[in-house]
């Protein structure tokens, strides 16, 4: 083991120790001198039709009381984490000091909160987090009759509340938005917006109706985590046993997990598996949103990517929900460095000295203290790995930028600036029967062992690449590929009734160094399962923030396979005929252009 994953990290990032954390250790009462008292608490809930018991702490500064009351900030855990993990006790921690009541409480099914896990439903997580906002209103007790009549209220039992944490915890914030207009401020980090996509992506435009590539190893990550909830937390509350197939997840969860591990998606398993990732996933229950929501979101994350929290952030813009959006440096990948040096990490209580913690505490300054002169930043912000100055290591924006830079695949293995550069040729690939193309092992730098390079094998894959850049490009956003393939076996074959049979591809963009040294930027590939073979398509690539230097030039690659997803069924040669008539484009998001 190299080192150890920050203990801030793991249950953001599903890390498998993350309910192994020690519980937090709850002293006598505090003295005069301390700036706050916990206090542990148990609520029962009625959440998707059970019972179910919350396990939570009560964060109360010192000097809050009736008369002097206080807004109030609701956290919990990410997959795989509790109450008294690094990241979410330091949720109570950071804003208590900071004069907030703070609850924060393990979600259902971790923990020693009973109940399903049930993927941040807001009919369940939602309803469940919508009765400790009663609780922070003054509406109902926990279940050893404390109550809270120090949280600062708008109206009769609706408390001054915000929401804040990551993955997992992020989602059940705007689950609980959905279903409980009471919430004032939202901050979701690192979290999803459409599981269908996040577990099981297609990155072809239109192709929303046609599953996707199986992401195996992060799902199954998923998975065990909470099958093997009996090893983390010993005696679980029998309302946390579904049953000897599918243990400790609602049963809809395991179909979808079971049915995208069979690698086949017959018509009417695939209805029910896209219906109910997207019913519990903000994508079906936005328009209900309108709470303020600062959506953070990271460059390295292959779990939940760029797009994720772009898809929100335009639903929330367009329907007039307050909203912004911030794209740090770090996400669920890349687990052996950690957060940037002066970024936000909350298990370090920074947000005064970090760009998002001062934007966290902006946003609640206006949204929860109703200081209105705060301004709570620009509508967009990026983070620059490629400025070393720690003041300035993030650009602003009003707005995302625009796919301004376009480029034509030549058929001569070129990437050119002009339709009139393309050339005439005929090139092709064949995939095998395993994995010839290495993209990342998803869950490596959460365990704590470094990640082979990128890769892929001579005769499985296409590539374009351009000529030595003249002058720096500063790609923002998510590219966009168009393109025409042949593919006759997969012709014959998708029309079969499984949607497996359809041709699956990978594509992906490289920087390529003088010396020859290629990046694959943060690791990301967009895995594509073709709706229509005979036709050309469009592929919406994971959005990055990349610096491609002064001589590098670019590479665009479309691979047979990856080893971190499930690939084509059978052997499916790919041809690609290049020719100025009609070229393959990539669209590139380049700011300052």
């Amino acid at each position: 083991m190299s080192r150890r994953v920050p203990r801030s990290r793991a249950p953001l990032a599903l890390a498998l120790g993350a309910a192994l954390v020690a519980p937090l250790a709850i002293g006598p009462p505090a003295s005069a001198a301390d700036p706050y008292t916990v206090t542990p608490l148990k609520f029962t809930v009625q959440a998707g039709g059970r019972s179910c018991t919350v396990d939570a702490d009560l964060y109360r500064p010192a000097g809050v009381n009736r008369e002097h009351p206080a807004p109030a900030v609701l956290g919990t855990n990410g997959f795989g984490g509790s109450k008294s993990d690094g990241s979410t006790d330091s949720i109570g921690k950071a804003f208590a000091q900071r004069g907030y009541v703070s609850l924060v409480y393990s979600g259902l099914g971790f923990g020693r909160s009973g109940c399903l896990i049930s993927l941040d439903d807001p009919d369940i997580d939602g309803a469940a987090a919508a009765q400790l906002v009663d609780f922070l209103g003054g509406k109902r007790a926990a279940d050893d009759g404390t109550t809270a009549d120090f949280v600062t209220l708008d109206g009769p039992g609706d408390p001054r509340v915000g929401m804040i944490g990551g993955s997992y915890g992020g989602a059940v914030q705007l689950a609980t938005a959905a279903v409980d207009h009471r919430l004032d401020a939202l901050v979701p980090m690192i979290t999803w917006h459409d599981l269908a996509y996040s577990l099981d992506p297609n990155n072809a435009v239109g192709g929303s109706g046609v599953p996707g590539v199986f992401k195996w190893q992060w799902t199954n990550g998923f998975y065990l985590i909470g099958e093997g909830q009996p090893l983390l937390q010993p005696s679980l509350d029998p309302s946390r046993i579904n049953s000897l197939t599918c243990m400790h997840f609602v049963t809809q969860a395991c179909r979808t997990i079971h049915t995208l591990n069979s690698g086949s998606y017959p018509a009417d398993r695939t209805a029910e598996l896209l219906a109910f990732a997207h019913r519990v996933s903000p994508v079906s229950y936005l328009r209900r949103v309108r709470t303020p929501t600062l959506l953070v979101q990271g460059q390295a994350d292959t779990l939940f990517n760029l797009n994720e929290a772009t898809a929100t952030y335009r639903t929330l813009r367009d329907q007039g929900t307050p909203v912004k959006m911030i794209w740090q440096s770090w996400g669920h990948s890349g687990g052996l460095t950690g957060p940037a040096t002066g970024e936000f990490d909350l298990s370090k209580g920074n947000l005064e000295t970090s760009y998002v913690g001062r934007r966290v505490l902006a946003w609640f300054d206006r949204h929860l203290r109703k200081q209105t002169h705060v301004d709570t930043g620009p509508a967009f912000a990026y983070y620059r790995d490629w400025v070393t100055d720690p003041n300035r290591t993030y650009a602003t924006a009003d707005r995302l930028p625009a796919l301004n830079r376009t480029l034509y695949l030549s058929g001569d293995g070129k990437l050119v600036d002009n339709r009139n550069k393309v050339a005439r040729g005929t090139r092709g690939y064949t995939n095998w029967l395993i994995p010839t193309s290495h993209s990342e092992s998803s869950l490596a730098g959460l365990i704590g062992l470094r990640d082979s390079p990128p890769h892929d094998t001579k005769g499985t894959y296409l590539d374009w690449t351009s000529k030595p850049l003249d002058h720096p490009l500063d790609v923002v956003g998510a590219p966009r590929a168009t393109l025409k393939v042949h593919s006759p076996k997969a012709e014959r074959t998708q029309n079969s009734g499984d949607a497996a049979d359809k041709l699956v591809l990978f594509a992906k963009i490289y920087d390529v160094a003088p010396d020859g040294t290629r990046t694959l930027v943060r690791r990301l590939v967009a895995p594509v399962r073709v709706p229509d073979v005979t036709k050309s398509f469009t592929v919406t690539l994971p959005g990055i923030v990349h610096r491609y230097e002064t001589g590098h030039r670019l590479r665009f690659v479309i691979a047979a396979s990856d080893d971190a997803y499930f690939g084509n069924r059978g052997i499916k040669p790919v041809t690609v005929v290049g020719g100025p008539r009609e070229p393959g484009v990539l669209r590139l998001p380049v700011a300052g252009s």
